[in-house]
């Protein structure tokens, strides 16, 4: 409950999210430690046990309209309701790009920072036996031009897969669109990487160039899971038609997908 009495924070322990306004504000804010490590480690598999105290404070301001999944293109609605990806997808989900301002403190460290992100809620259980990767990016630019969509790749039988997303030119509105050549994940770089997208709208074809700036990875296989996918998040830097921002992606392959070092 917040200071009103009204149920508007989701936390646990060190982290709060906070509902100021429904669909234009969030807080968050983080209080506690982080693991210190590198990419290079998370590459090699090592489990480092050196924490860092990390504290961190966000406000985010909502951008544009949520992307509801399976709202844009009449396949994509489909495939959620009839196939796996259904599951995988845990249920009633949207997104929703935002600009942000807050502080970072790690150690004694301390720095303000302006940017952008992506806020993601969903409402149901995610069910991941028969998960086999994915490829998700979004990021907003300057001048209000922004992207984002998800897509699986291609499966052993050939049968479709869900594969949304949509352009923004800053006005206010979502263009449907679906992704013709995805940076799906094949290798694990620390930086660097080129992971541009390109999109097929009613515009025609759009091509996101992108680099990877920030790594991490989780290659670490799981008990309960043993063929779960390698994941990679990461930050990167996006430019299209000469404008340039940060944005996110989030991947997966198959381990026997990987080239590995």
């Amino acid at each position: 409950m917040d200071a009103a009495g009204l149920p508007a924070i989701l936390g646990a322990g060190p982290l709060a999210f906070r509902c100021v306004e429904p669909f234009q504000t969030w807080t968050v804010t983080f209080r506690g430690t982080a693991v210190q490590t590198s990419t290079e480690a998370l590459i090699a598999g090592q489990a480092d046990e050196s924490r860092a105290e990390l504290e961190f404070h966000v406000e985010a301001t909502m951008a544009v309209p949520p992307w509801v999944q399976g709202s844009l293109l009449p396949d994509a609605a489909e495939r959620l309701e009839s196939s796996v990806e259904g599951d995988l997808m845990g249920g009633p989900r949207y997104e929703q790009l935002f600009r942000a301002q807050g502080t970072l403190r790690v150690g004694d460290e301390e720095h303000a920072f302006r940017g952008s992100g992506l806020r993601i809620r969903r409402q149901g259980i995610r069910r991941l036996a028969e998960f086999w990767g994915h490829c998700w990016q979004s990021a907003l630019f300057p001048s209000g031009r922004g992207f984002g969509y998800i897509a699986y790749p291609p499966r052993a039988d050939h049968a479709p897969t869900f594969n949304e997303g949509y352009l923004l030119d800053g006005d206010g509105s979502l263009i449907p669109a679906r992704v013709v050549a995805a940076p799906w994940l094949t290798k694990l770089q620390p930086s660097g990487e080129d992971v541009s997208v390109v999109f097929e709208s009613s515009r025609g074809q759009t091509r996101i160039e992108g680099e990877t700036v920030v790594s991490t990875f989780d290659v670490f296989k799981r008990s309960d899971m043993p063929d779960f996918p390698v994941l990679y998040q990461g930050g990167v830097r996006y430019r299209w038609d000469g404008e340039e921002t940060y944005g996110m992606l989030e991947r997966s392959s198959m381990h026997d997908k990987i080239a590995w070092p």
